[in-house]
């Protein structure tokens, strides 16, 4: 097992940072997985997974076990996790520009439709060998003009040619869910049984360019773009894994959520495990346009009148905002129907503040769907 220390902005006269990867089998022994924990450094949970990943890939390791090659990024942001502001962390944009650490990433494919022209044949094996090939070159390429931009190059290059990518967060308060590409619905279906998600959430393109996108979207990208002339396959399953709430810290969680990764693994054929029964599901995947943000009309606390979890119908009152000076009371309903998956932590908002998200079944919104 392996383990590398990569140096993130050395200049001489500014605080260095180190990330630290842990390497498992080996490269082209079978397929590539990518595992990274904590890009949003103040996600706490997604550290005490990968914590609990490492000790069992350390094991597997040690036996012979692990088929292919695993990559596991325990704590991918130790710009964020250096970020405290009197005494809280933060950890989900960077200080200095402003931008979220899960936006702004490379993407490759525009740049992969030119050097892939004229090199490309009818083995897709071949193919997507040569995907790989070009993104990584096109990676090594990218030219850092600040230390969070040098992590992120670090981490893509990782990364980008990898069959799996597995990108561990957590929201504010939340149930288990998930993000990932609208091609990978069903290669993802395995996965959100297994982990008990109860939302899984598609784009083609959700905006901001996130870092599973990153990793997978250049490949429907570049099928489409080539069409029939080519035969590309979909070469990378990246799912960002919402673990729940940040304070969701909990042994028997991180346990439940490490053995449900690593059972998604086996069925892959990356580790030697015995592979369990896969659990009933408990959603189906729905449009990540379909989710309907409520958010605060006016100033107030905030009391829930709806359990994460519970589905809600359109015109439900989930929750309301008492403003305790003016007395005003505001009811929120949404115009959808679906699941109450996420929610704000803060029980006192001012105007404008998100309160919480519902996952419908019918896409209608557009542009940039992520937020910030």
């Amino acid at each position: 097992m392996p383990q590398q220390t990569h140096p993130i902005a050395t200049e001489d006269n500014v605080a260095a940072y180190r990330l630290t990867s842990f390497h498992y089998g080996a490269p082209g022994a079978g397929k590539k997985v990518y595992i990274q924990a904590s890009l949003h450094a103040d996600e706490v949970p997604a550290m005490l997974v990968a914590h609990v990943l490492r000790r069992e890939l350390d094991r597997l390791d040690a036996a012979g076990k692990v088929r292919g090659e695993i990559i596991l990024v325990p704590a991918a942001n130790p710009i964020g996790l250096s970020q405290v502001i009197h005494g809280a962390p933060f950890g989900r944009f960077d200080l200095a520009s402003g931008v979220n650490f899960n936006r702004a990433y490379r993407h490759v494919a525009e740049a992969l439709k030119v050097s892939l022209e004229g090199k490309l044949g009818s083995d897709a094996a071949a193919n997507a060998a040569l995907v790989r090939e070009h993104a990584r070159r096109d990676i090594a390429t990218w030219l850092p003009s600040s230390a969070t931009e040098e992590l992120k190059k670090t981490l893509l290059g990782m990364a980008i040619d990898a069959d799996i990518m597995l990108d561990l967060h957590c929201d504010n308060e939340a149930v288990l869910h998930m993000y990932t590409g609208t091609p990978l619905a069903d290669r993802v279906k395995p996965l959100a049984a297994l982990m008990g998600a109860r939302a899984v959430l598609l784009a083609t393109e959700s905006g901001g360019e996130p870092f599973d996108e990153a990793c997978s979207r250049v490949w429907w990208q570049l099928r489409d773009h080539f069409g029939d002339r080519y035969p590309i396959p979909l070469g990378c399953v990246g799912v960002t894994v919402e673990l729940r709430g940040e304070n969701d810290v909990r042994y028997d969680l991180a346990e439940r959520d490490a053995h449900g990764l690593l059972q998604f693994l086996a069925r892959e054929g990356v580790v030697d495990l015995p592979v369990e029964p896969l659990p009933d599901a408990l959603c189906e995947p729905t449009p990540l346009e379909g989710v309907e943000p409520l958010h605060a009309p006016h100033a107030g606390v905030l009391v829930f009148l709806k359990r994460l979890g519970e589905q809600v119908r359109a015109g439900d009152a989930v929750a309301d905002i008492v403003d305790p000076v003016g007395g005003r009371t505001t009811t929120l309903r949404p115009t959808q129907s679906g699941i109450l998956f996420a929610s704000t932590a803060h029980r006192h908002l001012l105007r404008g503040m998100h309160v919480c998200k519902i996952a419908g079944a019918a896409a209608w919104r557009t542009g940039n769907l992520l937020g910030a």
